[in-house]
């Protein structure tokens, strides 16, 4: 697993509220989904990754490689998570801005209501926001801390720096059960483009400086740093060499040409259209996904699209309709019938074994092309407007030679 910081283009502007609503309510089932099958840990894990992350963002309509991900997505988990925390176990504190400053008061809010010792998860929050802020001066200035915090007192932490001269953020991510030292390597990762220069007293090399700041003894750290590299593009559309096209193809087969009813694993999901099994097998593997599966996060814009465009206008019948299938799965889950829930975590596995005999054609443009000609069947939306009909007939999409 992946842990760190990742680097993204500016972008400004709003969610619409057509997609933010949308959003909490998919970020939502996500979330239960992840708990009811993983636990509570799995969950953290998860949103250390920012691998994982990025792919959670995509899934959720939001532009592939803009930092507006990070706000939209954090603020859509806290709406979602925060209504149901008594049932998941999982409270959300801080976001942007001034949101930030109310994490220590929201913290020990939850704190006096589950027994948590409230004192020491203000610490660790102020402390790694400290450490991102201060320690770490990297040309990057914080302005959004959100910390997710357990029943059991895990932890995870992500916030984002913006450096107004490169016009980029960085986003950092914690997660406490890795965590050994908040000054020695304590995100188990560190991912970034080399800009020079720069001041990083976490680093293991700066123990003897630390020693003539802080006149205390040298340590021997535990284990070395693993430098993992995700600096996103600044192209703004989704290209053919940002998508693993063979691991996206297969999962297109499935949805598309494939008779599910045949299927005996998944006759459950009878009925539900080809266009939103594609989304429900790219949401089936960011909740049942192993790590290294979320390298190209761009393939799972593939599922509902984007809210300027890119790659598509968002489907909103097709996610309104993957919604109602998670939550219905969650909640028949909930009273002990799994049939439903189990057919949406095979549709990963079968796409993932499909994968191994496939080999891509240059079918990329096509399925591009073919989404946007018929956006305007499922309810297509961006920040522009409602999805048109073309004038042509659209694009004839063949997966195999």
């Amino acid at each position: 697993m992946k842990r760190g910081s990742a680097d993204l283009p500016l972008h400004y502007g709003t969610v619409p509220p057509w997609l933010a609503q949308r959003m909490s309510l998919l970020g939502g089932a996500i979330v239960e989904a992840i708990v009811i099958e993983y636990g509570r840990p799995a969950l953290l894990q998860r949103l250390s990754d920012p691998f994982w992350f990025q792919s959670l963002g995509c899934v959720l309509g939001m532009d592939w490689h803009s930092s507006g991900i990070t706000t939209s997505v954090m603020n859509a988990l806290k709406k979602a998570i925060n209504k149901r925390s008594s049932e998941l176990g999982v409270f959300v504190c801080g976001g942007r801005g001034k949101s930030s400053r109310q994490t220590p008061a929201e913290l020990i809010e939850i704190a006096n209501r589950t027994g948590l010792n409230g004192d020491e998860l203000v610490r660790n929050s102020k402390l790694s926001a400290k450490v991102d802020n201060t320690a770490v001066q990297d040309g990057y200035q914080l302005y959004l801390h959100s910390f997710v915090v357990t029943i059991e007192g895990d932890w995870t932490v992500i916030q984002q720096g913006m450096n107004g001269n490169n016009r980029m953020a960085r986003r950092y991510h914690w997660l406490s059960s890795s965590l050994k030292s908040f000054m020695e390597e304590p995100h188990t990762s560190v991912c970034g483009k080399n800009q020079g220069l720069i001041l990083n007293l976490t680093d293991k090399l700066a123990n003897p400086t630390k020693e003539g700041i802080l006149e205390l003894t040298k340590e021997v750290p535990d284990k070395l740093m693993n430098e993992v590299s995700i600096i996103l593009p600044r192209h703004h559309d989704v290209r053919e060499e940002d998508v693993n096209l063979k691991r996206l193809g297969a999962a297109l087969i499935l949805a598309h040409e494939t008779n599910v009813t045949d299927m005996e694993s998944l006759l459950l999901l009878e009925g539900v259209g080809p266009r939103t099994l594609q989304s429900l097998t790219l949401v089936s593997e960011v909740i049942h996904g192993t790590p290294s599966r979320f390298s190209d996060p761009a393939r799972f814009s593939f599922a509902h699209g984007g809210k300027d465009g890119h790659p598509f206008p968002v489907p909103t019948r097709v996610y309104d309709e993957t919604i109602d299938i998670f939550d219905k799965a969650i909640h028949q889950a909930k009273l002990g019938d799994k049939d439903k829930s189990d057919a949406l975590k095979n549709l990963s596995k079968i796409s993932q074994e499909m994968e191994k005999g496939y080999t891509p054609n240059n079918y990329f443009d096509d399925l591009v092309q073919r989404e946007r000609d018929t956006s305007y069947k499922y309810g297509g939306k961006t920040v522009f407007g409602d999805a048109k009909k073309p004038k042509d007939k659209g694009t004839q999409l063949k997966l195999w030679d």
